[in-house]
């Protein structure tokens, strides 16, 4: 049966998730952006949050653990780095799998962005929560990983079968696009550029986009890509990510 995936706006540019097991009606929260928000959007569909499911320790991802929590009585699942800063009740690693009802969750390496960033794959229904490793025509800040690490990451998830819906958690997208288009034009940058304004002047979400997607158009893909050899990818990687720092 899978999963449903409700996405919603929190914060500024957030996007929050609650993820339904259809076969078991086990619902997931995919980090913790904004309590209120996540509770009143449960509480609209009728669904009760069993587990939080962190991907970092970022405040925008953890700081409503405790408040969503006490409301849903729900444990808190994650990476290690999370019970630095905020409530964790149980750890997660890279190799781990989480079983959501009936659905498999793999626990993937995804640091770079942070050192113990985790994502979730539902390979069976070709989902995958990202949380800051690649957004749309985008990646994360390199806050405290190196270019290898980072490159690592974002080569296990071009790796996946291109249909692989990728699930972000930020709407950066035309920020992204303006920095792709500066780096050189393609006809597939062009068509996708179209594509993200109507959505946008219509009002509608970016995220999710597909793997297939991330490799044709998405700068932090595209140029390393093109080099041959890891550490070649890893440098050219790190001079787009340099390059993107500064960017105005």
């Amino acid at each position: 049966m899978g999963l449903k995936i409700d996405i919603f706006p929190c914060l500024s540019d957030n996007y929050g998730f609650l993820v339904r097991d259809e076969a078991s009606g086990k619902v997931a929260c995919i980090d913790t952006p904004e309590a209120s928000k996540i509770i009143a959007r449960a509480e609209a569909l009728g669904w009760h949050v069993d587990y939080i499911l962190n991907t970092h320790w970022h405040p925008d991802h953890g700081g409503g653990n405790a408040a969503v929590k006490a409301h849903f009585n729900c444990d808190i699942y994650g990476p290690a780095e999370v019970a630095e800063h905020w409530p964790l009740d149980h750890v997660l690693k890279p190799g781990d799998v989480f079983q959501h009802g009936e659905t498999r969750l793999d626990v993937i390496d995804l640091s770079g962005h942070t050192h113990g960033i985790i994502g979730y794959l539902d390979a069976a229904g070709h989902n995958v929560f990202v949380a800051d490793c690649i957004f749309p025509l985008g990646c994360g800040r390199m806050f405290e990983g190196t270019p290898q690490q980072f490159w690592s990451s974002l080569s296990r998830l071009s790796a996946l079968p291109d249909d692989t819906v990728i699930w972000s958690a930020h709407e950066y997208t035309l920020a992204n696009l303006k920095f792709a288009e500066s780096l050189g034009e393609s006809e597939a940058l062009q068509a996708r550029g179209e594509h993200i304004h109507h959505l946008r002047e219509t009002g509608q979400y970016t995220v999710p986009s597909t793997v297939a997607e991330e490799k044709a158009t998405n700068p932090f893909l595209v140029y390393p890509l093109r080099e041959k050899g890891f550490e070649a990818q890893a440098a050219r990687f790190a001079e787009v990510r340099a390059a993107k720092d500064v960017f105005k």
